[in-house]
């Protein structure tokens, strides 16, 4: 997916080429992840010739989204507050990035109390 919604449109072979240094798949295994992506409703096609170039049909924000609700609900029971308190506690954080999640959390009150 990430290598559909950073060039828009790919072929198996496009796909290949990208995760090829990283992944090392084979473009057989590049094409069966296409096609059941394409069964999930999350990439479509368009035949150029005998070529597919498929297309992401949903935006990594979607996807995004999606994979950290799921995340909180099932390790987390639906709480968000534990799902960050895991990632503070659990992962070594640079004060620049501690520096941003407090700006974030401020920005987060600020709107909650405009509300």
């Amino acid at each position: 997916m990430r290598v559909l919604w950073e060039i828009g449109e790919a072929t198996v072979t496009d796909v290949h080429q990208a995760l090829l240094s990283e992944r090392g798949l084979a473009p057989t295994t590049i094409a069966t992840m296409l096609k059941k992506m394409e069964e999930k409703g999350v990439v479509a096609h368009r035949a150029d010739g005998r070529k597919f170039i498929y297309r992401p049909t949903v935006s990594e924000d979607q996807v995004t989204r999606g994979m950290v609700s799921d995340l909180t609900e099932r390790l987390f029971r639906g709480d968000p507050v534990a799902l960050v308190s895991h990632l503070i506690s659990r992962h070594e954080i640079r004060p620049d990035e501690l520096s941003e999640l407090e700006r974030m959390i401020a920005a987060a009150r600020k709107k909650e109390g405009k509300r």
